[in-house]
């Protein structure tokens, strides 16, 4: 089996449960702005969130809207396709979205125990984001996971997003590692997967959900706690 000593991990979606944690904050944000005085209930706000929150991120990947856009665009968006009007609109939900989302600490199953785990096996164990720089560091302290990464890579730091193989370039120099001896552990078949592989890395595929696709991958597991049959 092959040997690694860099690992790479992404953060939302991977370790830290962005669902879980942005429904929380959708949660707080329904009652507080006390939406259910439209006909609409938490359910149909929290799906057409998601909905509208996705295809900006994709959009964002593109570089076909900036961070800014994505954030001010996303809760405009969401309570039109409700039939809120503009004028009947939080003037402050995104900024407060945003103040309360990175708080949240809820982690997928196993991840203290696996980090812990390869921490003491000697694996030097980074990170590599597309989350914005202002709120990726306060998830990873929230969720008390700053102190097992050596390397903290985001995209806004290096200049631009996975999956393009120069931000893995700029993750390995920072890491001091080769692709060779690294190895990049992440939920998405595109950025994560697809630009390891461009950038000569191995990968894991987290798939959490079991989704069935086609693509080619170095490993696949369904829980973070299987990292520890190969690592």
């Amino acid at each position: 089996m092959k040997s690694y000593h860099h690992l790479f991990f992404d953060l939302d979606h991977t370790l830290w449960d962005f669902e879980a944690n942005a429904n929380e904050t959708l949660y707080q944000l329904f009652h507080d702005y006390e939406m259910g005085r439209h006909a609409f209930s938490f359910e149909q706000f929290s799906t057409r969130y998601r909905e509208v929150n996705h295809a900006l991120w994709r959009l964002y990947q593109a570089n076909k809207v900036t961070q800014k856009q994505l954030r001010e665009m996303r809760f405009v968006r969401t309570l039109t396709k409700l039939g809120v009007a503009e004028a009947d609109m939080p003037a402050d939900i995104s900024a407060r979205f945003t103040d309360i989302l990175p708080q949240k600490s809820a982690v997928f199953p196993h991840t203290h125990e696996v980090l812990q785990y390869l921490q003491g096996k000697g694996y030097a164990l980074h990170l590599i984001t597309n989350g914005f720089e202002d709120v990726q560091h306060i998830k990873l302290a929230s969720s008390k996971l700053t102190d097992y990464f050596q390397e903290i890579i985001t995209s806004e730091a290096s200049g631009c997003l996975k999956p393009d193989p120069r931000m893995f370039a700029h993750a390995l120099g920072r890491a001091g590692a080769t692709a060779a001896e690294s190895l990049m552990v992440g939920d998405n078949l595109e950025c994560d997967v697809l630009g390891a592989y461009n950038a000569g890395i191995d990968q894991v595929y987290f798939n959490p959900d079991r989704r069935r696709h086609f693509a080619q991958t170095t490993y696949e597991i369904a829980s973070l706690d299987e990292l520890r049959d190969f690592l």
